[in-house]
């Protein structure tokens, strides 16, 4: 009998369970939920917790109430200068009214068929109205590297009047007008890239190469003149010292030829004989080898310090 009495209790206390958990629904920090009543919408729950349904007759459907990706395919878009270009683009966006986002989408595989048509129309309108330079630059500061764009010198490029972060701003506000209507908020679009087209970027590749070409060029010149001026320096270099040396020498020289003969005049008038005697001996081993023949007359001055009998006799 007391078997019995726990048995019943216990499914008494599982059959209130089920009851209890058919009456309420939980959601979490992530989610948000949409409750119909046979099929028609009744209300939305956005906040976290425990949440009350009507049990059988009221269904709950959940959507993710985080920020969500969408990443399109680039997107060939005509500039306002007919200059055809690949856009590609990202967005961020989130389920900002469930119940609209169920009654016109119903789910997020729908949702990113619709952003695609959303994103690349706003995208499209707003860059087909500007210049190229729009989507480009956001500012007029000066280039550190300038190259030619395609039909347009980089000397001669136009000013900057929106800029491409403006520009994006622009996009956001025409895709929100649009995605409002099926309850989902555009936070954030950017440009991811952007290239010409296959033909146009073909020309463009080339003319960058040919620039490049042109400036290695200019700093080929740049550096053979100054090639030739620092070796024109350094003749002139060479060419002045080698003269003051030169001339440093004749100046050595000069003074040294003008004591020697200081030296000499001084020595010839102490004793004029000796100096002649000297003068001949180095005349005679300069002259006169052991196979040299010297033909003399005998009344020669040359000759009379080779003769002994007039070395006597004086």
């Amino acid at each position: 009998m007391q078997n019995k009495l726990l048995i019943t209790i216990a499914v008494i206390i599982f059959a209130a369970a089920l009851l209890a958990k058919s009456f309420f629904y939980v959601v979490n920090e992530r989610e948000q939920a949409v409750v119909t009543k046979f099929g028609e919408f009744k209300r939305a729950a956005t906040t976290a917790g425990l949440h009350f349904k009507v049990p059988i007759i009221e269904d709950i459907r959940f959507f993710d109430k985080r920020i969500l990706e969408w990443d399109g395919n680039p997107t060939q878009v005509p500039t306002l200068e007919k200059r055809y270009i690949w856009v590609d683009a990202f967005a961020r966006w989130r389920i900002e009214d469930p119940l609209m986002f169920y009654q016109t989408l119903g789910n997020e595989t729908l949702a990113h068929g619709k952003l695609d048509d959303v994103i690349n129309s706003a995208v499209r309108n707003k860059i087909s109205n500007q210049k190229l330079i729009e989507t480009v630059r956001n500012t007029n500061r000066e280039m550190l590297m300038k190259i030619d764009i395609e039909g347009e010198r980089s000397q001669e490029l136009t000013a900057v009047e929106l800029g491409r972060a403006k520009l994006q701003q622009r996009i956001i506000e025409e895709a929100s007008t649009s995605a409002t209507k099926f309850g989902i908020e555009i936070v954030d679009i950017r440009i991811k890239r952007l290239n010409y087209v296959e033909q146009v970027r073909t020309r463009v590749y080339d003319r960058m190469i040919e620039e490049r070409l042109r400036v290695a060029e200019k700093y080929r010149s740049e550096g053979e003149g100054e090639m030739m001026r620092i070796q024109g320096e350094r003749e002139n270099d060479e060419k002045r010292i080698l003269s003051e040396a030169y001339r440093t020498s004749q100046e050595i020289k000069g003074k040294a030829d003008a004591e020697a003969i200081n030296i000499y005049a001084d020595a010839y008038s102490n004793d004029p004989e000796f100096y002649s005697f000297l003068k001949t001996l180095d005349s005679y081993k300069e002259n006169l080898g052991a196979k040299s023949t010297v033909i003399l007359s005998t009344e020669s001055e040359y000759f009379k310090y080779l003769n002994p009998e007039i070395m006597m006799s004086e």
